[in-house]
């Protein structure tokens, strides 16, 4: 089985790092004025970068590229805490000179149904186990100095 991991950083109040095995960084924030996204916002940008990997790839596999593309998403949030999304609009809109409405249609729904994995992810029950640990310097989950 496959796994992912992304560390968290504290940087000050609710401001945070984020960095993958990679080192790839994405700024999250809560604070006020906000200098990142928060974090649900990460999650609309997660499923639309997702499902547009997919598209294109698809499209470029029917020889039908896009040569204009974006995905935009729309969240509804509950009104009581936890405030998760309760519906969510991912809207997909393309051209190219060859592309069809119906082969940009089916790869749409094949991304959704079938490949993107934040869709399936977003349509499943996950199993989640929370641990708590005290920070110990010397932990060999230790990921080094916090970023400056």
């Amino acid at each position: 089985m496959a796994t992912k991991r992304v560390v968290v950083h504290q940087l000050v109040g609710h401001r945070f790092l984020g960095i993958n095995e990679q080192g790839d960084k994405v700024l999250i924030d809560g604070d006020q004025p906000a200098s990142g996204m928060r974090p649900m916002e990460l999650l609309l940008a997660a499923l639309a970068g997702c499902t547009a990997y997919d598209v294109v790839d698809i499209m470029a596999k029917k020889r039908q590229p896009l040569a204009r593309y974006r995905v935009e998403t729309v969240g509804e949030r509950a009104e009581e805490h936890p405030k998760r999304y309760t519906r969510i609009v991912v809207t997909h809109i393309a051209s190219g000179p060859n592309v069809t409405q119906e082969a940009l249609e089916r790869a749409v729904e094949l991304s959704h149904t079938k490949y993107c994995s934040v869709s399936a992810t977003l349509n499943a029950q996950i199993e989640t186990r929370v641990v708590v640990e005290p920070w110990v310097d010397e932990s060999p989950r230790a990921t080094g100095e916090v970023p400056a």
